[in-house]
Formats: structure tokens, sequence, C-alpha cells
């Protein structure tokens, strides 16, 4: 049984970066794909980047060149490195295990 912990959210101005870090306690990351979607009211959850194990990643258009995905597999750990955030970024962000397990989300605001 997965259990996905985020961290690393936050309010940060146009062009600025942050960087999302998601823990899978229950330790049996290596065999999925680990990945981040984001949501904003109103709307559905939509695909932001993942990363199958031993694998390359896929990038939403919206977000490629300005993310990076990478994975922590001795940690259980995915994180996701976004630079030249734009307001239109603003979400909350979701790490998913599998298409199966979520985390709880965390706030991302890009507002000057």
């Amino acid at each position: 049984q997965a259990r996905l912990v985020e961290s690393g959210g936050g309010l940060v101005q146009p062009g600025g970066s942050l960087r999302l870090s998601c823990t899978d306690s229950g330790m049996i990351s290596s065999f999925y794909a680990m990945g981040w979607y984001r949501q904003t009211p109103g709307n559905q959850r939509e695909l932001v980047a993942t990363m199958p194990p031993g694998d390359r990643p896929t990038y939403a258009d919206a977000v490629k060149g300005r993310f990076i995905i990478s994975r922590d597999g001795a940690k259980n750990t995915v994180h996701l490195q976004m630079n030249g955030l734009k307001p239109e970024d603003t979400a909350v962000y979701y790490c998913n295990l599998g298409n199966i397990w979520w985390g709880q989300g965390t706030q991302v605001t890009v507002s000057s």
C-alpha cells in the first residue's frame, strides 16, 4: 500500500522557481510510474509530468522546457523542479503513483 507525502508548494513571483517533492512511505514506488498532476477550480486534473521506472519522462506541452521531473529510487521520492513559473501554473499539484494512489495535494501560487 502506497502512502504519498508531498512538500514544497507555496507562493512565488512570475519567473521564479519551486521544487516539489513526493515520498512514498509504502516503499512500492520502484514498480510504478510516478508523476505530478495539477488542478484548478472547475477544471479536471491534468497531467504535468510522469516518469516510469527506468524510462524517459513525459511532459505536458505547457511545461516542456521549464519543468524537470526526477526520481530518487533509494528514497522512493519524485521531484518536480519548476522554473520560469507563470501565473497560469497556479494550481493544486498532486503526486501520483501508478495511476492508482494520490497525494493530498500542495498549492502552488504564481503571482506578483
